[in-house]
Parts: C-alpha cells; sequence; structure tokens
C-alpha cells in the first residue's frame, strides 16, 4: 500500500490506495467449461485440474461472444485468489 501519489497531491492527506493488478500479473489457464451457472458464471475445469468460478471478461461480454458447456476457454486468474477468474478466450 502507499499514500496518495496524486500528481499534484501536496497536502499529505493519508489517503491510502490499493495496488491494482495489471493485466500481465494475471496467469493464464487453459480450460473446458463444464457448467454455466445463474448470473452469468461459469465452472471452468482448467488443463491442471484444478476448477474455477469464472465469468466472462470485458471484451467478449463487449461483442457478444457466446460460450457453452464444453468450449475451450482461456481463463485470467489472479495469484491473490486462485479459485475465480475471467473468460478472456474461447477456442484453442
Amino acid at each position: 500500500m502507499a499514500r496518495c501519489a496524486a500528481a499534484r497531491c501536496r497536502s499529505g492527506c493519508g489517503v491510502v490506495l490499493l495496488r491494482v493488478l495489471a493485466r500481465d500479473d494475471l496467469i493464464q489457464i487453459k480450460g473446458t467449461i463444464v457448467e454455466a451457472l445463474a448470473g452469468g458464471n461459469y465452472r471452468v475445469k482448467g488443463d491442471n485440474g484444478m476448477e474455477f468460478l469464472a465469468k466472462i471478461g470485458g471484451r467478449m461480454r463487449r461483442y457478444h461472444i457466446r460460450v457453452i458447456p464444453g468450449d475451450r476457454v482461456t481463463i485470467a486468474v489472479s495469484p491473490y485468489d486462485p479459485t475465480h477468474g475471467l473468460i478472456v478466450f474461447r477456442g484453442g
């Protein structure tokens, strides 16, 4: 955590900022969609044998790319919570 680092902030206000993960910090895992759940969630079984709860990523949602059980997908998983992820690519 860091102190307020705004460009023109000289007040030393003490606001604590959380570090936001960049796209490069996420772990890319390939897997297969096992089940479509309510609320736009999917259960994905990774090639490494682990199961993840995943949502559709931003660009896939923007361009209305649909996924169904049985599709091969790539998910981006945070190193801080390896049980949840974002579906970032369909196919492959």
